[in-house]
């Protein structure tokens, strides 16, 4: 129980909350920081709050700028307060990442944006919305693939570390760290898939005995993933099942520093090689599918068949139908949407060849396991020594990058949720979004996400937002909506 002596203590003054401290510090002692005051605006409300800035997770960090954590806790729960019913006993822990493109992600701080569209810019963040709604915001930072101490598995690490850091101090600090509820999108969504898939698997614990991670618990209580960019492994062949004979693209030359992304479209068509590379890629796809033992909501098995077709694609289908319906429901003309049947008012069919060429491909084939090693997860799956390696046999064996090596399968193993759901420790409650105009990876990787949680029975709210592209944080008052309803519940990892 935290009383208010307790919760005291935590805010002594030993040290500036802002200022790093030296790895030979690191006691993972929370009461070690003292927190600021501060205040902001979030729809017209103002919020108080504590912040604890830069905080290492660790005792022996390989990387101090990101292997750090901020904590945000609304200023009522120091003095018994309450948000929202929620009280520093209470309150859960809102964890979101900041991880774009496996690239190195810095922990993110309230007001300074995230992954939402455009027109969101000039409204509250989700970080912001959080401590305005009574949750604690513990935001961590991790390693990524430009580094060479951040290649895989670094990233799932450094964020099960800093799962660890909290659940080891929930005595002495507001928030419930029973209740984490994990966030990302991209790179991060997939992230925050994978931490609550494998929670407490005995697979990292090799690599968080290294960084000196607290002795405590890495399991969390839900999952919220905006387009996880997950399953790596397949992706490939998933994204020929959806966009196998669309030969011209729009691909993005993306540069990033940390989370901040700026796009930009270069247009091209594939040429001969690429065209057979898709071609080849698109019958592996019906094989990983039926492996996989995958139902529907009714129990009906989802598996296709030589061609790609079968009720696997039908509930792909399904999904995308019934986000078209809510977009016709609210008024939206779907007129131009030639490949929707519509009759009466209702969506009556589609076509998702033509679904498929109405979104456009973004990327060549291979999607993620580029055989020049040219794609950022090549990256990923460098070593220290190596920095691109290959992932996948198929793409080894199409191979055109001088002296190419293949990642060992224990490393390829630690980045796929697919391997931990139903075996590891995992959440009751997920929540699962990708938009029907995102083309960063095929709709397939998080219906298949969708139906293996659902078949290891965990409680998963999936859809496919009506047209929204490659993005996240864009529905916060749905997302917070389902976080306060779940935290209701006594069900834990």
């Amino acid at each position: 129980m935290k009383t208010s002596a307790s919760l005291a203590a935590a805010a002594v003054a030993l040290c500036a909350c802002s200022t790093p401290r030296s790895a030979a510090d690191n006691s993972l002692d929370f009461r070690q920081h003292s927190g600021s005051a501060q205040t902001m605006q979030v729809n017209g409300q103002t919020v108080a709050y504590r912040a604890y800035e830069n905080i290492v997770y660790v005792r022996n960090p390989v990387d101090a700028e990101y292997q750090r954590i901020n904590i945000y806790i609304p200023e009522a729960y120091f003095n018994g307060g309450t948000i929202n019913g929620y009280t520093a006993d209470t309150a859960p822990i809102f964890f979101p990442n900041k991880v774009g493109g496996y690239m190195p992600g810095k922990p993110g701080q309230p007001g300074k944006g995230g992954f939402g569209p455009p027109a969101a810019a000039d409204k509250a963040d989700a970080m912001q919305v959080a401590l305005s709604q009574g949750f604690v915001v513990a935001s961590p930072g991790a390693r990524g693939r430009t580094s060479p101490n951040g290649k895989a598995p670094a990233a799932i690490v450094d964020l099960k570390a800093a799962v660890r850091y909290l659940r080891a101090n929930d005595s002495v600090m507001p928030g419930d760290a029973e209740k984490i509820i994990a966030n990302g999108t991209s790179a991060g969504g997939a992230l925050s898939v994978l931490l609550g898939a494998s929670g407490d698997s005995a697979d990292y614990e090799p690599y968080l005995q290294a960084l000196g991670a607290a002795e405590a618990s890495d399991a969390i209580f839900a999952v919220s993933a905006y387009c996880p960019i997950s399953i790596l492994e397949h992706a490939d062949a998933a994204y020929e099942w959806q966009f196998n004979g669309i030969n011209d693209y729009q691909k993005m030359d993306i540069s990033m520093l940390d989370y901040q992304v700026e796009r930009r479209l270069v247009p091209g068509t594939l040429d001969a090689a690429q065209i057979r590379l898709s071609d080849a890629l698109k019958p592996l796809f019906p094989g990983y599918v039926n492996s996989l033992g995958l139902k529907d909501d009714n129990g009906a098995p989802l598996t296709l068949d030589a061609n790609g077709n079968g009720s696997f694609k039908r509930y792909v289908e399904r999904h995308i139908m019934q986000s078209a319906q809510g977009a016709l429901d609210v008024g939206q003309d779907l007129s131009s949407r030639t490949w929707l049947t519509i009759q009466g008012g209702r969506i009556a069919g589609m076509d998702f060849a033509g679904y498929a060429r109405a979104a456009g491909r973004m990327k060549t084939p291979p999607a993620f396991d580029a055989v020049d090693l040219s794609a950022g997860e090549n990256q990923l799956f460098g070593t220290a020594e190596t920095d691109k390696q290959h992932f996948t046999a198929f793409s080894q064996q199409h191979n055109t990058a001088a002296g190419a090596t293949r990642a060992d399968e224990q490393t390829v193993k630690l980045m796929n949720p697919m391997h931990y759901i139903g075996t590891a420790r995992n959440p009751q409650h997920w929540r699962i979004r990708a938009g029907t105009a995102d083309r960063d990876t095929s709709l397939a990787i998080s219906a298949i996400l969708s139906a293996k949680l659902q078949g290891s029975g965990k409680t998963v709210d999936y859809a496919l937002p009506w047209n929204v592209p490659h993005s996240g944080d864009y529905d916060l008052d749905q997302l917070f909506a389902w976080m306060r309803q779940i935290s209701t519940t006594q069900q834990q990892p």
